[in-house]
């Protein structure tokens, strides 16, 4: 393999999930410029295969939400934890990422966690609404608003795909793009419920943010 890897065990309620995560974050493998092609620069490749806060935090949260009878869609999935959370609930979830390993490493940390394959889709956010998708009754994702100019884009995501009656469940860590794209969500119809958690590994206390949209 050419680059390395790690496995992290990660509690969340009563289960313990084991995670294949890259090792550290100066992990970089893209000979084909597959990545580059797809938009993700070497200074972003290893994001996607990462353990982060906001991540674990969208993670616990899914283990209580709910989820009976909704078609599910997490965005930006990386190493995929909340969608093993939802799977094991027993959710119809779909999974999507635009880096090129996120559905390597999907896969792989389903088996280890004893799942069945989750279904998991190519999605640029700026891309055309792909019709075949269908919508979905909630949308998550944690950490999709570290810079600016992503959130005109989650937002027309967020309208392609979410059924008339949709929620929308985002994990943020305090990047600062927090507040505009509220002030987006709300103009686009929705209202909004939020609450404070601690980022531990940075010692912010209540600085992230789990924003619950509905309409």
């Amino acid at each position: 393999m050419p680059f390395c890897t790690r496995l992290i065990d990660v509690p969340i309620g009563d289960v313990v999930y084991r995670i294949r995560a890259l090792k550290d974050r100066q992990q970089f493998h893209d000979p084909d410029r597959t990545a580059e092609r797809a938009g993700v620069p070497a200074a972003l490749w290893s994001l996607f295969g990462q353990l982060w806060p906001a991540g674990i935090e969208l993670a616990r949260e899914s283990l209580s939400y709910r989820i009976d009878g909704k078609r599910i869609l997490e965005i930006g999935c990386g190493l995929g934890l909340s969608s093993l959370v939802l799977k094991k609930r027993g959710a119809d979830i779909t999974a999507s990422d635009h880096h090129p390993l996120a559905n390597e490493f999907l896969a792989h940390n389903a088996r280890l966690n004893g799942l069945k394959p989750i279904p998991f889709n190519d999605l640029a956010w700026e891309r055309p609404q792909d019709s075949s998708m269908g919508k979905f009754d909630l949308i998550v994702g944690s950490d999709v608003l570290y810079e600016r100019g992503h959130i005109g884009s989650l937002l027309n995501l967020i309208r392609n795909y979410a059924t008339a009656e949709a929620e929308v469940l985002i994990s943020d860590p305090g990047r600062g793009n927090c507040a505009s794209f509220a002030a987006s969500m709300l103009t686009a119809g929705f209202t909004l419920s939020s609450r404070g958690y601690d980022i531990p590994l940075e010692r912010r206390r209540n600085a992230g943010r789990m924003m619950r949209f509905e309409r």
